[in-house]
């Protein structure tokens, strides 16, 4: 009685229950089974198709900047002191600006030492030129001996000469009068200054350095295999080290490559204006690109493109709306479009906004009207 009792408890609440062929040919006829559950799209993404783009062309380099010319101003005084210093580093001067100043009280009085033998050199000479007048008015009659006549007439040659040696040792002495004044040859900006009041310079010793109208230039260090490309005229646009960014032109093009790396240098005019000059030094870093014109480019939005395990993927979406994964080789990057260099047929529709979450063999929902503009 206790037996089915328990069996019968076990029968209600299922335990060990179990369908037999006997049960379920006791099933309806004509009722089918269960099918298998239909694939699912796994989310909504939008689509685009690759477009044919006109991108710019660029050759990127790195180089310095420095200055297009730099001028030594040197002393041209020996053994003078200098009394004043009227230019400091960093200062923009025009051309035949007075940077510094000699004493020059010496050299003052060598100066009215060479005038005063000027002015007895023209006494004499004239003294020497009436003699020889005489002399040539005797010569005529005979009153005077060819010895006497001939002593008179080198007399004035000899006065004569005296007074232009005279005129020349002042001539030399206001030259170095004049070279008491440490004037700039031309304009620019004082790069380096070694004068100090006080001091007793010889002949030749650089008091200041000048970058010569304060033009920069950058030098661009091109790979000898891409050189050729590179013409003098070409647009550069760089990116100095401080962040500016300036826009130059290519003046001319090495004529010899370096053997150990290569590489030769281009030498880029930069456009600088007196805001740049302030963040633009010479001897900075700088990455520049030569803009090579445009060519024609296959290119996707950049959210297309999926970079896993170092390679890039697009996703193509088939006509049943099921993802296809393509491995694809990318090129320039503008704004927000990516060149497609390998790997994409032109006519290929790719999923776009969602692409990183898909996979291989994924269905998905295609809703464009979502797209962003």
């Amino acid at each position: 009685m206790k037996l089915s009792h328990s069996l019968s408890l076990a029968v209600a609440l299922g335990w060990g229950a179990t369908v037999t062929p006997f049960a379920l040919a006791q099933q309806p006829p004509g009722k089918p089974a269960a099918p298998a559950s239909a694939a699912k799209a796994s989310m909504t993404v939008t689509t685009a198709r690759p477009l044919q783009s006109s991108l710019p062309l660029r050759l990127a380099a790195n180089g310095n900047i420095a200055a297009w010319q730099e001028a030594s101003v040197g002393s041209e005084a020996s053994g003078l002191r200098l009394a004043e210093v009227r230019a400091s580093v960093g200062d923009f001067v025009q051309r035949g600006q007075v940077l510094a100043v000699f004493a020059s009280e010496s050299v003052a009085a060598d100066v009215a030492q060479a005038r005063a033998a000027v002015a007895e050199a023209q006494a004499q000479a004239a003294d020497a030129a009436a003699n020889a007048e005489r002399a040539r008015a005797f010569q005529a009659n005979g009153m005077m001996s060819k010895q006497q006549i001939s002593l008179l007439l080198t007399g004035e040659q000899t006065a004569q000469a005296r007074l232009e040696s005279a005129r020349a040792m002042l001539a030399v002495q206001q030259i170095r009068l004049k070279n008491t004044q440490v004037m700039a040859p031309d304009g620019g900006i004082i790069s380096a200054r070694g004068a100090t009041v006080g001091a007793v310079v010889g002949a030749g010793t650089e008091l200041f350095r000048l970058i010569r109208q304060g033009r920069l230039e950058w030098r661009g260090e091109v790979i000898s295999t891409e050189l050729a490309r590179v013409k003098p005229g070409t647009p550069v646009t760089l990116t100095a080290a401080s962040g500016t960014r300036l826009d130059g032109k290519v003046r001319m093009v090495a004529p010899t490559v370096d053997p150990q790396t290569r590489n030769a240098l281009v030498y880029v005019d930069l456009a600088t204006t007196p805001a740049t000059a302030t963040t633009v030094k010479a001897g900075m870093f700088a990455r520049g690109e030569f803009e090579l014109g445009t060519t024609e480019a296959l290119t996707v939005p950049q959210q297309a493109v999926v970079a896993r395990d170092g390679f890039n993927y697009i996703f193509k979406v088939g006509t049943d709306n099921r993802i296809s994964q393509q491995r694809v080789e990318v090129g320039r990057r503008i704004g927000d479009q990516v060149e497609i260099t390998q790997g994409l047929a032109p006519d290929a529709t790719i999923a776009v906004v969602g692409a990183g979450f898909l996979n291989d063999g994924d269905t998905v929902r295609v809703n464009n009207q979502s797209a962003p503009k």
